[in-house]
C-alpha cells in the first residue's frame, strides 16, 4: 500500500483525472465516501434554502390574505351602509312621491272650487247688476299657476 501524498485536483483537471490519478484503495474510498457526502451536503443546504423561502412566501401570503380579509370586511360594511342609504332615499323618494300626489289632487280641488266661485260670480252678476262690480273687486283674483 502506498501511502503517497496526493495533491487536491486543481480547477484544470477533471474529476475523472483527478480520481485516477488516486491510488487503487483512494479511489474506492472517494465512491463510497467522499463524493456522496459533499452532494448530501449540497442538496440539504439547498433544501434548507427552499424550505426558508417557502416559509417566507406563505407568510408573505398569510399578510396578504390578511389584508385582503380586513378589505373585504371593509367593503361589506360599506355595502351594508350604502344599502341603508339608499333604502332610506327609496322611502324619501315614496313619500315625496305620495306628497306630490296629494297636492295635486288638493291643487285640482283648488281649481274646482275656483270654477264653481266663477260661476257663483256669473250667475250673481246676472241677478244684480249694479252688485257685480263690489263682489269682483272685493275678491283676490284667482291664481291658476299653483302647482
Amino acid at each position: 500500500m502506498s501511502t503517497s501524498p496526493v495533491s487536491a485536483p486543481s480547477a484544470s483537471i477533471s474529476k475523472s483525472d483527478y480520481l485516477a490519478s488516486l491510488p487503487r484503495w483512494r479511489r474506492w474510498l472517494s465512491t463510497l465516501n467522499w463524493r456522496p457526502v459533499v452532494e448530501y451536503e449540497i442538496r440539504e443546504i439547498e433544501f434548507e434554502h427552499r424550505r426558508i423561502a417557502h416559509e417566507q412566501r406563505m407568510k408573505q401570503l398569510m399578510n396578504e390574505k390578511e389584508q385582503l380579509q380586513r378589505e373585504d370586511e371593509r367593503l361589506q360594511r360599506e355595502d351594508e351602509r350604502l344599502q341603508k342609504v339608499n333604502e332610506q332615499l327609496k322611502n324619501e323618494n315614496e313619500l315625496l312621491k305620495k306628497e306630490d300626489e296629494l297636492l295635486k289632487k288638493e291643487d285640482e280641488r283648488l281649481q274646482k272650487l275656483d270654477a264653481r266661485l266663477d260661476e257663483l260670480d256669473a250667475k250673481i252678476a246676472a241677478l244684480w247688476p249694479s252688485s257685480t262690480s263690489n263682489s269682483i273687486q272685493d275678491r283676490p283674483p284667482a291664481s291658476d299657476s299653483q302647482t
